[in-house]
């Protein structure tokens, strides 16, 4: 896909947030990713932290993003992180190419912000998004979080 000048991350607002809530990724991934609404919910609660972005080609939502920024990983203090939260792409738009400028705009922001490193876990097995997260470069780190695969990618 050529990225085109239409396509980009909007802030979720009262204007898309219908928009945004009715991205619904295809059934066999629903285990993989949560609900639109569960995330803008968390993202509520966590407003300190999240970055929920809907992903537009032209007028078109395509999908759903949610970073996180500098959140204290172990809950203790001793480690900061950044990354992908959530990444939904609509059904009948995956395989064009949203996933990878969205995640490839959310790098390009948490190294605006200092970082050096992206993170991002996934649910292992058929149906998952290895593959994906692993073509763009991430690397599974050896850790796992709630059963999730830790992977991460450098920014240098």
């Amino acid at each position: 896909m050529t990225t085109s000048p239409a396509l980009r991350l909007e802030e979720i607002t009262p204007a898309n947030f219908e928009a945004a809530t009715g991205i619904r990724v295809r059934p066999e991934q629903e285990f993989a990713v949560a609900p639109v609404v569960k995330s803008l919910a968390e993202a509520y609660v966590h407003a300190d932290v999240a970055w929920p972005r809907l992903i537009v080609d032209g007028d078109r939502p395509v999908g759903f993003l949610m970073a996180f920024f500098d959140i204290d990983w172990y809950e203790d203090g001793s480690v900061r992180r950044s990354g992908l939260w959530r990444l939904n792409i609509a059904a009948e738009e995956q395989g064009k190419g949203y996933g990878r400028f969205a995640v490839e705009s959310m790098a390009r922001e948490v190294r605006r912000r200092g970082g050096k490193e992206c993170y991002v876990t996934w649910h292992p097995g058929p149906n998952g998004p290895e593959g994906f997260y692993l073509g763009l470069g991430f690397r599974p780190n050896g850790e796992t979080s709630e059963g999730e695969t830790v992977g991460v990618l450098a920014l240098d």
